[in-house]
């Protein structure tokens, strides 16, 4: 889990937050209903930490949100640059 805040991290805790409080949920419920430490919740919500892909299934269901929502509006530009990438490309 990447502990780099990034505007994605930002924009998928913010439509987090904004899901799980439609739901009428507090962090601890969500917490234990995705069986994710709330500390990690918060993390999320507050955009310090980006949740992987199993997280983000789990946090879903337990609000009952197509996991899609959470990534609508993410941009590959909102992902920091790494500033050496030496992986080959193919091509």
């Amino acid at each position: 889990m990447p502990r780099v805040p990034s505007a994605a991290a930002a924009h998928i805790g913010a439509r987090i937050r904004e899901a799980r409080e439609s739901s009428a949920m507090t962090q601890d419920q969500l917490a234990v209903g995705s069986d994710i430490d709330s500390s990690n919740i918060r993390a999320y919500e507050m955009g310090r930490a980006l949740p992987n892909l199993l997280s983000l299934v789990r946090i879903a269901s337990t609000l009952k949100t197509p996991a899609g929502y959470f990534l609508e509006g993410v941009t590959v530009e909102m992902f920091p640059t790494q500033t050496t990438d030496r992986r080959r490309r193919a091509g």
